[in-house]
């Protein structure tokens, strides 16, 4: 299979092929039909297994569609929580490459830096915000964040988010975004106590599980 069977607008065929990316690793050809078709998604999927771009490719598509006929300044639409400011910077860069021939603004915040320039990009507006939970509930606390305009929510790494002590912050967040939302759902393991956390975030999702690469 190649990147061009899986319905991807021409922009991102682009970005791809200037990565050389011609196929999908296995999660991403599970997911990125599943995404697309709005579908909530809960993946076992370890790092290196290509997720990110099996989470990203799909929302930057979606979103390019319904904003690309929107003027003036970006709504927040899609939300993506990571336990690490590493893991968090990555995903960023992954989605500046992918959506790059496109009008996606996009931006990332993470605690342990000063928070001045995340402020002001987040002022200029973004479709997507990458986050770690705590920077973000910061920023929610003070003002600079809604989540009510959320459509897609991400949870990355959900057992070492549980691992790292994040419990209660995205108790806080569940709280705070849309009832009305597609979730995705990704973690290394599905211990009971990730399972029972997917099931507050998910409704009704499809299932995909890829061994490592």
């Amino acid at each position: 299979m190649r990147f061009e069977d899986l319905d991807i607008i021409a922009p991102i065929l682009k970005a791809l092929k200037d990565k050389n990316y011609t196929e999908p690793t296995t999660i991403q050809e599970k997911a990125i039909p599943l995404i697309l078709k709005r579908n909530d998604v809960m993946g076992c999927a370890q790092t290196g297994t290509g997720k990110t771009a099996a989470f990203a490719i799909p929302i930057i598509q979606l979103i390019h569609r319904i904003e690309s006929r929107e003027k003036g300044k970006p709504v927040m639409r899609s939300l993506i929580v990571t336990p690490t400011r590493e893991l968090a910077i990555q995903i960023d860069e992954n989605i500046k490459e992918y959506s790059k021939y496109t009008e996606i603004k996009h931006a990332v915040i993470f605690g342990g830096v000063k928070q001045g320039k995340q402020v002001e990009k987040l002022r200029r507006g973004v479709h997507i915000l990458v986050a770690t939970p705590g920077r973000l509930l910061d920023l929610i606390d003070q003002g600079y964040i809604r989540l009510d305009t959320i459509k897609l929510f991400v949870l990355d790494e959900a057992d070492r988010m549980l691992d790292m002590g994040f419990i209660n912050d995205i108790k806080k967040l569940l709280k705070l975004l849309p009832a009305k939302r597609q979730s995705l759902f990704f973690s290394a393991t599905m211990p009971d106590n990730i399972v029972k956390l997917s099931r507050t975030i998910l409704n009704d999702p499809e299932k995909i599980e890829v061994d490592p690469v």
